[in-house]
């Protein structure tokens, strides 16, 4: 069986029901019919929200003619220099990066105190936040660069998936940005630049490989072919395992202003991981796919009814099963691999938030030495969201 033959090119960020989606759009469409308001709210059930089609025309006219992946009056350029912009979520961030990998200049601005008391993401906050920092923060990275916006090659800027609303902010100031100085727009996927920023970091890393991608929205296990080129093994029905830990560090009453992951983290280093016998998700599912909302549920009515719980041991507990499903799934994925093409995939690419969790680097390095593979983890400050992955 070929990798491709898996039938899923291009799907990060997508859920299931895709192929049912295209049978309600052309039902929707047949004989002119007109869409009404309700099956256009259908048919984008489960699709990831980016900055809306009402600009994909706009970016096609301004890329077209000017640059595309490797090609273009640009490609092959060795001291290509690209802005990059990252308004996703709840971090405004923005890089300098030149062809090589080297980051000239990068500057990051976070929300996390302003949204510390709401347990959460406020969409509305955020885009407000976004709209205030973003011409400071592309200023200071481009400061750091020591560069003028003529010195920059091409503008690229996230699009999707994210919160729409804060990626809009992102999307205008790339659009500006490239009118104003007649630079080539980029519109780049936000779960890929996670993917990929690993090559920026090893130059000598090839393609394929596997990506394991964990992060507060998302969860999934994937194989890279090439750039764009994906085959999807797994992923998470619910819950993903960033959130698990978010949900689990607000429900301890931990102070989440520098993540509910790195708080929980820290709290558990103090605990009995195996004071609870918390339920192991999916352990008899021969799969590559995750779940996260029934130990996340456990977790919260151990909190609820045990008067005498230590929330060291709840913590450190609820660490331990996270990643051991996630590790029992991996492990499935790796024998996959082994067993559909033996020695042709030999390296896993460990991307997003929660990658910078010690425990789980920990025990992705016994996974790997146990299967001889090679295990790429970036620094823990470029795990997060930032500017350099959507440059690179």
């Amino acid at each position: 069986m070929s990798w491709l033959s898996i039938g899923f090119l291009w799907i990060i960020g997508a859920k299931p029901g895709v192929r049912r989606r295209e049978r309600l759009r052309a039902a929707c469409t047949d004989g002119g019919a007109v869409e009404s308001v309700r099956q256009r709210r259908r048919r984008r059930v489960g699709v990831p929200k980016g900055v809306g089609h009402q600009n994909a025309d706009w970016c096609a006219s301004l890329v077209k003619g000017s640059y595309a992946p490797g090609s273009g009056a640009l490609a092959g350029k060795k001291d290509l220099v690209v802005l990059g912009i990252e308004t996703s979520c709840d971090d405004t961030a923005a890089a300098v990066v030149r062809a090589d990998g080297t980051v000239l200049g990068d500057s990051v601005v976070s929300q996390h105190e302003i949204h510390q008391q709401w347990g959460g993401v406020v969409p509305n906050l955020a885009k407000e936040a976004h709209a205030a920092a973003i011409d400071g923060v592309v200023g200071k990275a481009l400061q750091k660069a020591e560069m003028n916006p003529e010195h920059v090659d091409a503008v690229a800027v996230t699009t999707g998936p994210g919160l729409e609303i804060c990626l809009r902010i992102g999307f205008d100031a790339a659009k500006e940005f490239c009118e104003t100085h007649e630079k080539p727009f980029v519109a780049v996927n936000h779960l890929e630049g996670h993917c990929v920023l690993a090559r920026m970091l090893h130059r000598d890393l090839e393609y394929p490989f596997l990506v394991v991608l964990v992060s507060g929205g998302h969860c999934q296990i994937l194989v890279a072919e090439g750039q764009g080129i994906y085959a999807l093994l797994g992923g998470t029905l619910d819950d993903a395992i960033g959130e698990a830990y978010d949900k689990t560090a607000r429900l301890l009453g931990l102070n989440v202003g520098g993540g509910g992951g790195p708080a929980l983290e820290q709290l558990a280093l103090n605990g009995d991981e195996n004071a609870y016998d918390l339920p192991m998700p999916m352990r008899d599912k021969k799969n590559c796919n995750l779940s996260y909302a029934g130990l996340k549920n456990a977790v919260r009515l151990i909190a609820e009814t045990d008067a005498g719980r230590r929330s060291e041991d709840i913590a450190a507990s609820f660490q331990r099963v996270a990643i051991e499903h996630l590790i029992q799934k991996l492990r499935t994925a790796m024998n996959w691999c082994e067993e559909r093409q033996p020695g042709r995939v030999k390296t896993m690419v460990v991307c997003g938030g929660v990658a910078a969790n010690r425990r789980l680097r920990s025990k992705l390095t016994d996974v790997c030495s146990d299967f001889e593979w090679k295990l790429v983890v970036p620094p823990p400050r470029l795990c997060t969201d930032n500017g350099a992955m959507i440059a690179w």
